[in-house]
């Protein structure tokens, strides 16, 4: 099915919930979910919720992003401390994390049902958070449309969405190693890390936190911009001053599910 027919079935998806209540992150999923039910004509309020996992930087866009799509918003801010079991970070924190945000979430809509940004893609990695999602009833609609996320870019960027080739995005509790308990320090820590790349115009990065190891992963057409003496030593040394003992670049570049690697199954972020 081309992506056109997909994304009409998309909208008579939204069209038949009625009242409806959107998980809104102001990634490249959601936001496209929330233009096509303004598109669709449908009654639903955007809701995102706010916790330490996720970068202040990403919050003050979607704020803006709110602003310009004239979206009906509301937010729930969560501490580190509600979110439980996944603070511990086991190999199923995505799961815990899910339950505890989208169970805040169900007790905002009420009787409303409740849609996210899950896409077909999704369902080829390992992502315990889309247990959660089904054990709570939470809606898919654009895995239930079949769309892709090349194929949601692609339409983003015909419905004008400033989010179109915003790089992928994931919390930052994903860059803390498995079994390592998660603290605002290290997610500080890492939040700064990886805004000093994007301050020196990398697009696609992380910053994985390995026991105090800082391991930098950019996309792998930009590696040869990252071998740079100047820029290793002023990395190194800022990182350093953030607290993490050593640094170092995996030579490999950037991709989805690093931390992953001995677990069964397919990628997180």
């Amino acid at each position: 099915m081309k992506s056109e027919k997909k994304y009409e079935k998309l909208k008579n998806i939204l069209r038949d919930l009625d009242n409806f209540v959107i998980a809104f992150s102001g990634g490249v999923d959601s936001t496209f979910l929330a233009a096509a039910a303004q598109d669709a004509g449908t009654d639903f309020t955007a809701l995102t919720v706010k916790f330490p996992f996720v970068p202040r930087k990403e919050i003050k866009e979607l704020e803006e992003l709110v602003v310009k799509l004239s979206l009906n918003h509301q937010k729930i801010e969560l501490k580190l401390e509600d979110l439980g079991e996944a603070v511990e970070n086991p190999p199923e924190r995505c799961y815990y994390c899910k339950k505890k945000i989208f169970g805040e979430i169900k007790k905002f809509a009420g009787e409303r049902i409740i849609v996210e940004g899950s896409n077909a893609d999704d369902t080829d990695d390992y992502r315990p958070g889309m247990k959660a999602l089904k054990e709570l009833k939470i809606r898919s609609p654009l895995l239930e449309a079949d769309l892709r996320k090349k194929e949601i870019r692609e339409l983003s960027y015909k419905l004008g969405l400033p989010t179109w080739d915003k790089p992928s995005l994931s919390c930052l509790a994903t860059r803390i190693v498995y079994g390592e308990e998660i603290s605002r320090e290290k997610l500080n820590k890492i939040e700064a890390a990886e805004e000093f790349l994007m301050e020196r115009g990398f697009e696609q990065f992380r910053v994985r936190d390995h026991n105090n190891l800082a391991r930098i992963e950019v996309g792998a057409d930009e590696r040869e911009k990252f071998m740079n003496i100047e820029l290793i030593d002023a990395a190194d040394a800022y990182f350093k001053k953030l607290g993490f003992e050593y640094v170092t670049f995996n030579l490999a570049g950037y991709r989805t599910g690093s931390m992953n690697r001995l677990l069964e199954g397919g990628t997180d972020e």
